[in-house]
């Protein structure tokens, strides 16, 4: 009788706490995933703004060396009427000036500097003085012919020296933040593959206790049912998240690096109309602005690919008439875009699924195909819309074998539009992606 009650009893509420054990699991991981994520956008947020802050002193420093120059250039001139001491206060002034700009810039200076750098740009600042000093020593003295000597031959060279210094860390703190960029974008990447194999480990040990329950417990089985129809509400959620990951860094990308690599450029520009035309510093400065100018090109282009605004602000055709060129240009593949009909309108959460599907079918083609042209059709009828996008490379693997994460992302927003997306082989090879949407789930979509 004991044996027989072993037997029957009912496996609920071993299963209840297995579930509340995974749940707590669930919340706990969930926990510390954001709370990493907060703790690498903090510290994304002040490594460069103090790499900002420090380079904003540089670039002072760098401008107090150029006015040090121009005061060189016009002691020297012969055709000036003044003695040498009559530019001693504006070295002071420019001194003081240089003084403060170091102290500040000693204080937010990055932590992975050599000790030896700082050591060789406080000893050279400090050998630049006193050469100053022991020239307007032996200009007051009445020695103006040999002060002017020590000039050429001392005193330029330290200010160039100095100069080329600081330019090398002004490069160096660049080089930095774009490590420090790619390093956390890594970071946050394999974040991110985490929480995928998390949810994997989750719906498999889910899947095993609904076998368990279904075999001890049949009266549970709605519950199995229940839990697997959440399936299509966590997708859209973990979508949307990373939609909303995207804006949030395309967004900062335009507008806190956008706005600091354009006031480098003003600042590149305005020192640049202090400086001879002829001299070497205003080659240094043309080519430090247009640096600045490419890189905060790239910047765009890169907010543009991660979240494009013109999705929210003039829909899908417009989007897809600038994309598409871009992707040629970046990828060196001819892209064929054919559009027949009258002009169509997309908008909303549709034309962010369907920019996404197009966006990661070209991708592949890309980098997996090795094809050198590409077919993008888009095609509408009474019900349904039909996107295509074709190449004759190498072909794909059938995507039910070892599916990567970008066509499981596919996939999913092509369930989420109520859609079906194929992957078929052309006549002459290689792959076709086609994703059919009904136009009553893209109005819904839109609205």
């Amino acid at each position: 009788m004991t044996g027989f009650a072993s037997e029957e009893r009912s496996p609920t509420l071993g299963l209840i706490l297995g579930f509340l054990i995974t749940l707590a699991a669930v919340v706990a991981y969930s926990w510390y995933i954001n709370r990493q994520i907060t703790g690498l956008r903090a510290l994304q947020n002040n490594l460069l703004d103090r790499d900002r802050r420090d380079s904003l002193q540089l670039l002072r420093i760098q401008n107090d060396l150029s006015s040090l120059a121009l005061a060189m250039r016009d002691m020297l001139d012969n055709g000036e009427p003044y003695p040498l001491v009559a530019w001693s206060s504006q070295f002071q002034r420019i001194r003081a000036d240089l003084e403060d700009a170091l102290r500040k810039e000693e204080q937010v200076a990055a932590a992975n500097r050599t000790p030896d750098q700082n050591e060789y740009l406080s000893n050279s600042v400090a050998q630049f003085w006193d050469a100053s000093d022991r020239i307007f020593e032996l200009a007051r003295s009445g020695r103006e012919p040999e002060a002017r000597a020590q000039i050429r031959l001392s005193l330029e060279a330290r200010q160039a020296a100095l100069s080329t210094a600081v330019s090398r860390l002004l490069v160096q703190n660049n080089e930095r933040e774009e490590q420090a960029t790619t390093h956390i974008a890594a970071i946050y990447d394999g974040v991110e593959h985490q929480v995928y194999l998390f949810l994997a480990a989750t719906l498999v040990a889910i899947l095993v206790a609904g076998l368990y329950l279904i075999r001890f417990n049949r009266r549970l089985f709605a519950q199995l049912a229940a839990l697997s129809d959440q399936r299509s509400e966590l997708a859209q959620k973990l979508i949307s998240a990373q939609e909303s990951t995207l804006r949030y860094i395309s967004r900062e990308l335009h507008d806190e690096f956008g706005q600091v690599l354009t006031a480098i450029g003003s600042m590149l520009t305005r020192a640049r109309k202090d400086v001879p035309e002829d001299s070497a510093l205003a080659e240094d400065l043309r080519e430090a602005r247009e640096i600045a100018q490419n890189t905060l090109d790239r910047v765009r282009t890169l907010s543009q690919a991660l979240h494009p605004v013109m999705l929210e602000e003039a829909g899908l055709e417009s989007t897809l008439d600038w994309y598409l060129p871009v992707v040629e240009k970046q990828s060196g593949i001819t892209i064929r875009y054919a559009k027949p009909g009258i002009p169509w309108m997309i908008d909303g959460d549709g034309a962010i699924h369907i920019y996404r599907v197009l966006q990661e079918a070209l991708n592949n083609v890309a980098r997996h195909s090795g094809a050198n042209e590409a077919w993008v059709r888009i095609r509408c009828s009474p019900k349904e819309w039909e996107f295509e996008v074709e190449d004759h490379g190498s072909g794909l693997v059938h995507p039910g074998v070892q599916q990567g994460m970008g066509l499981v992302a596919m996939r999913e927003r092509a369930e989420l539009l109520g859609g079906r997306l194929e992957w078929l082989q052309p006549e002459a090879g290689g792959t076709l992606v086609r994703l059919r949407v009904p136009r009553e789930k893209l109005n819904r979509h839109a609205d």
